[in-house]
This record gives structure tokens, C-alpha cells and sequence, in this order.
């Protein structure tokens, strides 16, 4: 049954990139190879904590930890997916101002 839910976890290098300024404050992670990550994987970044003042940014080398989902939770995390997107589409517009 843990197969059908998670597969084997594995460890790959990663690149991270953080910025926080002005003009962007993101933060991204690539992994090296060719990693596919797909609904329901995980990944975790192994290290400290990363901490960026105001108006720098850094580039890191680190190792992740993947561990990717099995058939099971792929799909029920597809499902699941669909039906929280419904819950955007419950908007209404109307003509007239709200009371």
C-alpha cells in the first residue's frame, strides 16, 4: 500500500535562489538532472535557514530531498485539485451596488 501512496525518497544537488528588494522578492529551487516533479511530490530542501536582508540576494548550493508521490496520491491529489478549483468559479457579478 506505501507504494501506491509514495515511492522511494531520493537526494539530488539543487541550486537556490533568493531576493529581496525593491524591484522582486521570490525564491526558487532547481534541481539538478532531469528531475520531474508532478501532484503530490515532495521536496525538501536540506541546510540553516536561509535569511536575505533588503536589497540583496543569493545564489546557494544545497542538496534536496525528493520524495515523489505514488499512483494512489497523484490521482487523488489531481481530484482533489479539480474540485478546489471549483470553489474559484463561485463568483458572481451583479449590476446593481451591494446593500
Amino acid at each position: 500500500m506505501i507504494g501506491l501512496l509514495r515511492r522511494p525518497a531520493f537526494e539530488t544537488p539543487c541550486t537556490v535562489t533568493v531576493e529581496q528588494s525593491a524591484e522582486a522578492f521570490h525564491a526558487h529551487v532547481k534541481l539538478a538532472g532531469d528531475v520531474r516533479l508532478g501532484p503530490g511530490d515532495r521536496v525538501t530542501i536540506a541546510g540553516d535557514d536561509i535569511a536575505v536582508p533588503f536589497g540583496t540576494s543569493f545564489v546557494l548550493d544545497r542538496t534536496a530531498r525528493v520524495e515523489p508521490a505514488g499512483p494512489l496520491l497523484r490521482l487523488w491529489i489531481k481530484l482533489t485539485a479539480h474540485l478546489e478549483l471549483g470553489e474559484l468559479y463561485e463568483v458572481s457579478f451583479t449590476t446593481g451596488r451591494m446593500s
